[in-house]
């Protein structure tokens, strides 16, 4: 098919349907009716769509840990445990990575070495080689909702299998599952194949089921300007919408200067909101912080102090869920008992905030502002390039380092943006590359990060960038010179 932001035909859809359900076994199980009869049987309670829109009516915040194991009785009790234990409000499966390869044959070794060894062989759950009757069984183990998180390019067949087994929320997208995933994946492809995910999630709407879908806000979780993954999420949100999906979750992760992760969120947010109303789309919207998603520190107690952070953040943004995150995160793969115990901090400080915003202030309108003229520079490029066609026009912006995503991997990216942090430890754009923007916003920009330079008695200049990249594990936000 020729790449174009327009919404599939059903024909288009199912001749390619028959070509991803025999990617694998188990995709030969499913039958689209049967799928929609089991879902509208799901329990309201175990509906993401539904969680997320009570949420955002009573102004609370959700928490949702990652996790995932290789065996389907051992995945069980791990979820189980956060859910009981842990008190998580929403449940993720997070995918394992040669799934998220398509190496299937190599999931089937895992599982069966997984099973020799009494311990997971694989860093998740492999869901399309468990299928639907095994997947079927971890939603009804459990009586939370139920999502995959991955970080799959090609998630056509993870997505069957996950949406028929019940899981009413799927995370992922063409530009945000690609550019930070993947060395040599090209953006048409990812585009098209998850405008199949998108699809499908809209063809369970015209039949009666709520699904959500959520693109993964943090891109490379490094030191990305707020305005660069509030355009992503804007985008992989349009994209959605325009293929049918209802209920649409964008994200973003955690920078570490409070004032303008609040401002992110709620610039994302809104503008999102204008972009969905221009186009005609009716979606319930909502939205996710990601806790700090670069450097953690080793030491237990300092990571809760992270964590702790994100929690608050996530709060006092006003934003729908949060991603937690554990105090293991530097050591490795976490234990369920680090996991819950990172569930539980964040919760304390969510109940204590419960009812609490950030009130509007100058430093936080300005930055509002900020944020969103620098989105709409680049949306507006973005729109022009495609001539008027948003997918087009993603992949020529990438092509010509309109959109570029720091310390990706992608050989699509073009690399040449650089951030830095300012002197009270938001991000910046230290180098613009090609990226469009004013001089006005070029300017602030650059005031802001001599306003460092000046303090740290030091030019502006790359080291800054090295020296914010490890100051978190560090024990601190901005990367000072030592003396």
């Amino acid at each position: 098919m020729e790449l174009k932001n327009k919404k599939w035909t059903e024909d288009d859809f199912f001749k390619i349907r028959e070509e991803v359900l025999n990617q694998w076994v188990t995709g030969k199980d499913i039958d689209l009716q049967g799928a929609v009869d089991y879902l509208k049987k799901v329990p309201e309670h175990k509906n993401f769509c539904i969680a997320l829109k009570k949420a955002k009516e009573e102004g609370i915040t959700l928490a949702q840990p990652r996790a995932g194991v290789a065996l389907i009785n051992e995945h069980i009790k791990l979820l189980q445990y956060l859910q009981n234990e842990g008190g998580a409000d929403l449940l993720p499966s997070t995918i394992d990575s040669y799934t998220r390869q398509n190496r299937y044959n190599e999931c089937e070794v895992g599982i069966e070495e997984s099973m020799k060894t009494n311990r997971s062989m694989l860093n998740g759950f492999p869901a399309v080689n468990h299928g639907i009757e095994n997947c079927r069984k971890v939603l009804e183990a459990v009586d939370r909702p139920l999502q995959a998180r991955h970080g799959t390019p090609d998630a056509r067949l993870l997505a069957e299998i996950v949406h028929a087994s019940g899981w009413t929320s799927n995370e992922g997208g063409g530009i945000s599952y690609n550019i930070p995933y993947a060395k040599s994946v090209s953006l048409e492809k990812t585009l098209l194949d998850w405008q199949y995910c998108d699809r499908l999630a809209g063809l369970y709407e015209e039949m009666g089921v709520q699904i959500n879908r959520e693109p993964f806000g943090p891109l490379t979780g490094t030191l990305v300007p707020p305005s660069m993954s509030n355009v992503v999420a804007i985008i992989e949100g349009l994209l959605a919408a325009e293929q049918g999906v209802k209920n649409i979750t964008l994200g973003y992760g955690q920078c570490g200067n409070l004032i303008q992760d609040v401002a992110a969120i709620r610039a994302m947010e809104a503008q999102a909101g204008e972009y969905l109303k221009k186009y005609g789309y009716k979606v319930d919207l909502t939205t996710v912080l990601h806790q700090w998603m670069g450097g953690f520190p080793e030491d237990e107690s300092k990571a809760f102090g992270v964590i702790s952070s994100g929690a608050a953040t996530a709060a006092l943004s006003g934003a729908t869920k949060v991603i937690v995150k554990t105090p293991h995160e530097a050591i490795g793969i976490p234990t369920k008992e680090a996991n819950v115990q990172g569930i539980k901090a964040t919760k304390q400080i969510l109940n204590l905030l419960k009812g609490q915003k950030l009130p509007m202030s100058e430093k936080l309108r300005l930055e509002i502002e900020t944020i969103k003229a620098e989105t709409t520079c680049i949306l507006n490029k973005v729109f022009e390039m495609g001539k008027g066609d948003l997918a087009i026009g993603t992949v020529e912006a990438f092509k010509g380092g309109v959109l570029d995503i720091p310390f990706a991997p992608s050989k699509f990216n073009t690399g040449k943006m650089l951030p830095a942090r300012d002197n009270s430890g938001a991000v910046r754009y230290l180098e613009f590359g090609n990226i469009p923007m004013s001089k006005d916003i070029k300017d602030h920009n650059r005031k802001l990060l001599e306003e460092r330079g000046k303090y740290e008695k030091r030019n502006v200049s790359f080291q800054m960038v090295i020296d914010d990249i490890y100051a978190i594990s560090k024990g601190v936000l901005v990367g000072r010179p030592e003396r």
